[in-house]
C-alpha cells in the first residue's frame, strides 16, 4: 500500500518523521535484525551486537518497548531472566531491514 505524503509535511505528527526517530538510530536496526529470528535474552542481544555498550542496549530496548516495537518479558528466576520479542508492529520493520541489508551488500560490491 503506497501512501502519498507531501514533502512539506514535516511537523511532529508526520509519519515519516515519527518512524525515522525510531529506526534512524544506529543500534535500533541491529536490535530489530537480531529479534527477527525470534525471542532473545538480553545477554544474547549483547553478544550478537558488536560494539554496543550494556547501557546503550538497555536504553534502546526501553525506547523500542515504549514505541511498541518490542515486548519485554521478565521471568521470576534468580537472577531474573528477561526476554525480548518483536511485536506485530515491530515485524513491519522486517522488509526495511532486508532492504537495508541488500543496500549494504550493494555498497560492499562497489568497493
Amino acid at each position: 500500500m503506497k501512501t502519498n505524503i507531501p514533502a512539506q509535511t514535516c511537523d511532529e505528527d508526520c509519519p515519516v518523521r515519527q518512524a525515522s526517530e525510531i529506526v534512524g538510530h544506529k543500534w535500533t536496526t541491529l536490535v530489530v535484525r537480531d529479534l527477527m529470528s525470534g525471542k532473545k535474552r538480553y545477554s544474547e542481544l549483547q553478544r550478537s551486537i558488536s560494539g554496543i555498550s550494556p547501557r546503550m542496549l538497555a536504553a534502546r530496548l526501553k525506547e523500542l518497548e515504549r514505541a511498541g516495537v518490542v515486548t519485554r518479558t521478565v521471568f521470576p528466576t534468580i537472577p531474573p531472566t528477561t526476554e525480548y520479542e518483536l511485536t506485530h508492529l515491530g515485524r513491519k520493520l522486517e522488509k526495511l531491514i532486508h532492504a537495508l541489508a541488500e543496500f549494504g551488500v550493494a555498497l560492499q560490491r562497489r568497493r
